[in-house]
């Protein structure tokens, strides 16, 4: 496994992590059989780095992990925990409380669910409006010290935020979305992580299976939000599969899925950032790793974005409400 090191203070993870949402039904029904034999094939090929929420499920995904993990060595595997968003008994979206006090509340019950004595990552899952980033990073600084945590993040925030954020504690990456069809980040926040050595850890490269290649029709019921992003709806959807079409034969003439070729080129743009992959089957796994063995040249590069334009999705990532939310989509 190809390693790379998480930001300038961070630790050596594997160059591809496994986002673990996808197994607790944010995008339908999820096998726990094949889950938990996913999780153990990313981590049989070498993956260390796991990536959850304590909100993925309520729980579930939390000890999901636990029970995958029971039988593995704890300094084998990194997991990284997002916290703080707030959701009601059928499933609502309830806002964010990033208190001091709640964020130390929610790190003893990740602890309790992981079965762990530490968490590797510890992230607010966005900006609380209500609580200055500095008594967030600064509560979760203070799990650092009694050491429940090894390294602070971030996930979706912008430039300012990020440095106040890393002038209260070392930051060791932003989680943030990027894909071919993600770019946001290249405009103001990737460089200001690289003037502060922050590393990306990237989710949605795939954009939520968008551009895997394997996608026909919008996701429809059985608990999938996809079916409320504007990205898979009627010709918006259209339009996006036109592009995946268009990636399809560039990756094909190199010997490469959709999939491999939008992973692959995430890779290629830097060191400091890792792609997380949110497979949830097997295959999908396989596929996903398949990318790490491609080394995407120049002329590559350029075919890829002439058949997926940056600017060129229809839709945004998130529908209104959230996107409005979003502290890495706020323009100066």
């Amino acid at each position: 496994m190809q390693m790379r090191t998480l930001g300038k203070t961070g630790p050596q993870v594997s160059a591809i992590g496994l986002g673990c949402m996808g197994m607790s039904g944010m995008y339908g029904p999820s096998d726990r059989v094949e889950s938990l034999a996913t999780i153990h094939a990313a981590l049989d090929a070498g993956i260390n780095l796991l990536d959850t929420g304590d909100f993925y499920g309520m729980g579930h995904n939390e000890l999901l992990i636990a029970e995958a993990l029971k039988d593995h060595r704890r300094d084998e595997v990194l997991i990284s925990v997002k916290f703080g968003a707030q959701r009601g008994p059928d499933g609502a979206w309830l806002g964010y409380d990033a208190r001091p006090a709640a964020v130390k509340t929610a790190c003893a019950y990740s602890l309790q669910r992981l079965g762990v004595d530490h968490i590797d990552i510890y992230r607010p899952a966005r900006l609380d409006p209500n609580v200055p980033i500095e008594e967030t990073v600064g509560a979760v600084a203070e799990l650092v010290q009694a050491g429940y945590v090894r390294h602070v993040g971030l996930s979706e925030v912008g430039a300012e935020t990020i440095r106040r954020a890393a002038a209260v504690h070392p930051i060791v990456d932003l989680q943030i979305e990027y894909s071919l069809v993600s770019r946001g980040l290249e405009d103001e926040i990737l460089g200001v992580c690289r003037e502060l050595g922050i590393g990306i850890t990237a989710y949605g490269v795939l954009s939520r299976g968008l551009i895997g290649g394997h996608m026909q029709a919008a996701p429809a019921g059985g608990g999938d939000f996809r079916g409320f992003s504007p990205r898979f709806q009627g010709e918006n959807l259209e339009r996006n599969l036109a592009l995946v079409e268009a990636l399809r034969q560039v990756a094909e003439a190199r010997g490469l899925t959709p999939a491999q070729a939008a992973i692959a080129w995430v890779l290629a743009q830097g060191e400091d950032i890792v792609p997380v992959v949110g497979a949830r089957r097997r295959d999908r796994l396989a596929e996903a790793l398949g990318a790490l063995a491609t080394v995407l040249a120049p002329a590559d590069l350029a075919a890829i974005e002439k058949a997926v334009p940056k600017g060129a999705v229809a839709g945004d990532r998130y529908p209104a409400a959230q996107m409005r939310s979003l502290d890495s989509e706020r323009r100066a």
